[in-house]
């Protein structure tokens, strides 16, 4: 099997070395991505598998170091390589704390810089090739889900287990939780990650235009197709195509979506001859088809299609180890896009963050962070958290039963204690024997 190239992001913010970096990395048959600062840094490596970290350490606003430190702890089995025009011993030291595994000071020879890539790169490195993430005891983020409790855990294994196959797999939870993020997992994460990943929010798209979308239509199909035009099936052969909110599709849609499980094939809206496809169908909702099929608004031969691997993401109030973990990348994200620093969190305002519930799941805690980093200077505290979550506090059913019902049964607790002697419980409870009848009446 011919080996692909390795990606590598070289960060720098002198526009020189970058061009006199890629073009030996070319000449070497590298794939290079370049970033003048550490905030295209992130957003690089948001999005791209990326297999060497070249930078830079000075750098202005946010140095390279704070880079360095990022990449270990969300990319870590990503290997490092410095660049740096102003060697220290004290930069040094924290290269190699964290790290890095090898030293550039400029100016450098090309043969210096191969040694370096090839000591960077190992030969197992470019067999295989580095993801974004690897599932072990301390893994925390797997592509872009991010997570250490038991319910991701589970996820990420299942994930594991269909990634490299084309079966059908249904995603379901609630709202925000990241149903997306799973699917994009699967795709990105497998042998099929050169392939397109085509996402379709089946809610988002009117009923009567969603039927053309998906399977495409041919000129004269309806008013206004004055052209042929593939649709999303068509657009995501080879690979893999989402459809989000799948309970929002009418009976029509899922008719044709049912020939597509069963042939393999997809017809065009007006066409007779249908078309030969082949990818990986993933679908996810936040509604319940078992309650729809009951309504018949949803087609059960359908529903058994679409779910031949299930997974069930939990929502953020079941998992609420992984807050720390989404708030550390929140934090990051926004603090780099609208301060250009890296913002803090006091342990009494994530306590809060931890104590809440969140009907909204992640979505709603990216939007309070994003929020609070706007608000803040360079630390979130308590004063940053809308007034809603400070005061969402936990009460047990017990606690919230009226007070008639809490004395009666205190009384009656006192009671038995005094073996029923009215007289000695009405002085412990410094009420008179006739109040008692009356609270237990």
């Amino acid at each position: 099997m011919q080996l692909r190239k390795e990606n590598i992001l070289i960060v720098d913010d002198d526009v020189n070395i970058l061009e006199l970096l890629q073009r030996h990395l070319q000449s070497w048959n590298y794939h290079v991505f370049k970033a003048v600062s550490v905030k295209e840094a992130v957003a690089i490596l948001r999005d791209t598998t990326i297999d060497l970290l070249i930078t830079d350490l000075r750098m202005p606003e946010l140095d390279g170091s704070e880079l360095i430190k990022f990449v270990s702890e969300h990319y870590p089995k990503m290997p490092k390589l410095v660049v740096t025009g102003y060697p220290s011993v004290q930069d040094s030291l924290i290269a190699i704390k964290s790290g890095v595994v090898d030293y550039l000071t400029k100016p450098f020879t090309k043969d210096e810089l191969k040694l370096a890539l090839d000591k960077s790169l190992p030969l197992s490195a470019r067999k295989e090739k580095i993801t974004k993430t690897a599932i072990g005891e301390n893994t925390t983020t797997y592509g872009e889900i991010i997570g250490q409790s038991e319910k991701i855990k589970d996820v990420i294994q299942i994930i594991e287990r269909v990634k490299d196959n084309k079966a059908t797999v249904f995603i379901k939870g609630e709202s925000g939780t990241g149903k997306e993020l799973v699917a994009r997992a699967i795709h990105y994460q497998g042998k099929f990650s050169r392939a397109p990943f085509i996402a379709v929010n089946c809610g988002g798209i009117p009923e009567n235009l969603l039927e053309s979308e998906l399977f495409g239509y041919v000129k004269g199909a309806f008013t206004g197709a004055e052209n042929n035009r593939e649709g999303f099936f068509q657009a995501a052969n080879g690979g893999t195509i989402f459809l989000d909110e799948i309970g929002n599709a009418s009976l029509a849609v899922q008719s044709r979506l049912l020939r597509v499980l069963q042939e393999k094939e997809v017809v065009k809206v007006g066409a007779t001859k249908a078309d030969k496809i082949d990818l990986r169908i993933i679908a996810a909702t936040n509604s319940n088809l078992q309650e729809m099929i009951q309504k018949q608004t949803f087609r059960e031969d359908l529903f058994y299609r679409l779910t031949v691997v299930e997974i069930e993401i939990a929502p953020l109030r079941k998992r609420k180890d992984d807050i720390s973990l989404l708030v550390d990348k929140f934090l990051f994200k926004y603090g780099v896009e609208y301060k250009d620093r890296f913002i803090k969190m006091t342990p009494e305002a994530l306590s809060i963050l931890k104590r809440y519930d969140w009907p909204g799941n992640i979505r709603e805690l990216e939007n309070i962070i994003q929020r609070a980093v706007i608000m803040c200077d360079k630390v979130i505290d308590v004063p940053q958290l809308p007034e809603h979550l400070k005061y969402a506090l936990k009460f047990s059913a017990e606690t919230l039963q009226p007070l008639k019902v809490i004395e009666k049964q205190y009384i009656e607790k006192v009671l038995r204690a005094t073996d029923n002697n009215k007289t000695k419980a009405a002085e412990i409870l410094q009420i008179d024997r006739k109040t008692i009848r009356q609270k237990l009446s």
